[in-house]
């Protein structure tokens, strides 16, 4: 499910974006034909490679782009930009195109994620709102591909929602979901965007009830024996072999929220086990993060609840992508690279393509094409990685999560196994440019 209309965005946007127009409608330059790139110039200290989310998200906010009578008033009121801006911005649709690359899909240094095509007046207006949507997202999603990777298998849970921006949460639930949790404790995400939910109780529960039995009997009742008991209140032993006794051998799974987990998980499936509840499963959560949930390949956990770790990227709650004019028309009409130029924060110029080279099914390198179209590449070694998200102001790139999430799937499979690995270490595949 999606959200049938989504709220405006047109204010999701920084100061400056609205002053550089004013001044480039002064100038007659503001419909110069132009060509941003958002990417990233490195990837987070130690990470291997990313994973690009919010692609859905920012093409309903390229669509929602708009500044209705309420906004242009606040504009006017609060005398932002100029009369012959205001009178611009009221008929403002985005009508270029944009290319970039599919949900789900891995990134190095350099990938050209999104290439947007239009003229400067409405190309720049999008830039801090899709630098907001893909910062975000594809640091959620890069950080839970990670723990997927080494959860070998065993399902995680997004349990973040307290422990970030309301909205952000469910930003960070669907991005979690591209990269392949299995579901999220927030309902919003679910309403909105369709992705499972679960959850059952807290300790406030058990601490409700005069006894850990009582809170036991009573959520047993109402929610069948297939729940999760949350069993570390008091005493863990003890609130196993009570959770047996209420539930029953067809108990659902307990969960461990504290203390040593590797450790109790051996000692509560031992004692499952000897209940004869030896279907019942594990679940274990606790700030859990990639190293922690590595840690416990070994122990027998059925599944993680992850919850600050994830919404805080573990550790890179951004992923340091930029917007930046790489091409624009020259007063004879033709298209030409610009670049910064800066010592420490060097881009390349020219509107870009790019490819994912293969050797065997396996990925060696990103192989990006300056000004060259179609894409580069022979066709059967590489894979290209940019589709058409929008053209001539129509969104045409919309899919369903299922189709991202089956997207990363695949793109991971393709990396060297050291993707699999949480050694620091350079980037996993080389970014080679061509012309």
């Amino acid at each position: 499910m999606t959200i049938t209309e989504a709220p405006a965005t047109a204010l999701l946007t920084d100061h400056y974006e609205l002053t550089m127009l004013q001044a480039a409608l002064a100038s007659g330059t503001a419909h110069r034909r132009s060509v941003f790139e958002l990417f990233g110039r490195k990837l987070p200290e130690g990470r291997r490679y990313g994973v690009v989310a919010g692609v859905g998200r920012a093409l309903e906010a390229i669509e929602a782009f708009r500044f209705d009578t309420a906004t242009l008033d606040f504009l006017a009121d609060e005398r932002v930009v100029d009369d012959t801006t205001l009178a611009w911005l009221a008929d403002y649709r985005f009508s270029g195109d944009v290319r970039g690359y599919g949900e789900g899909e891995a990134y190095f240094p350099g990938s050209p994620l999104l290439v947007v095509e239009s003229t400067f007046a409405e190309a720049v207006l999008l830039e801090t709102v899709l630098l907001s949507i893909y910062n975000h997202d594809s640091a959620i999603a890069s950080a839970a591909s990670r723990m997927i990777a080494v959860a070998g298998g065993r399902p995680c849970i997004d349990m973040g929602s307290r422990r970030t921006h309301e909205e952000a949460a469910v930003a960070a639930a669907r991005a979690a979901y591209v990269a392949g949790f299995g579901a999220t404790s927030n309902l919003a995400a679910r309403q909105r965007y369709g992705v499972p939910s679960t959850g059952t109780s807290a300790h406030a529960f058990t601490l409700l009830h005069d006894t850990e039995a009582d809170a036991f009997r009573a959520q047993v009742s109402s929610l069948g024996a297939g729940t999760s008991l949350l069993v570390d209140t008091y005493d863990v032993a003890e609130a196993v072999r009570l959770a047996v006794e209420v539930a029953g051998p067809e108990l659902g799974a307990v969960r461990l929220d504290s203390g040593d987990l590797g450790a109790l998980a051996v000692e509560v499936r031992e004692q499952l086990d000897s209940l004869g509840a030896r279907d019942t499963r594990i679940i274990v959560t606790s700030d859990l993060d990639e190293f922690a949930i590595a840690s416990l390949a070994s122990a027998p956990v059925d599944g993680y609840g992850v919850g600050t770790r994830l919404v805080t990227g573990s550790g890179h709650p951004t992923s340091a992508f930029v917007y930046k004019l790489v091409a624009r028309e020259d007063d004879e009409g033709r298209m030409v690279p610009v670049a910064k130029k800066s010592t420490n924060k060097l881009s390349v110029g020219g509107s870009k393509r790019a490819v994912r080279r293969l050797s065997d099914g396996v990925a060696v390198a990103e192989v990006i094409a300056v000004d060259a179209d179609p894409e580069p590449g022979d066709g059967t070694t590489d894979r290209p990685l940019h589709r058409d998200l929008v053209v001539g102001g129509e969104i045409v790139g919309r899919e369903t999560l299922e189709a991202a999430r089956e997207r990363h799937a695949a793109a991971f499979a393709e990396l060297p196994l050291a993707a699999r690995s949480m050694t620091r270490g350079e980037p996993l595949l080389p970014t080679v440019y061509q012309s």
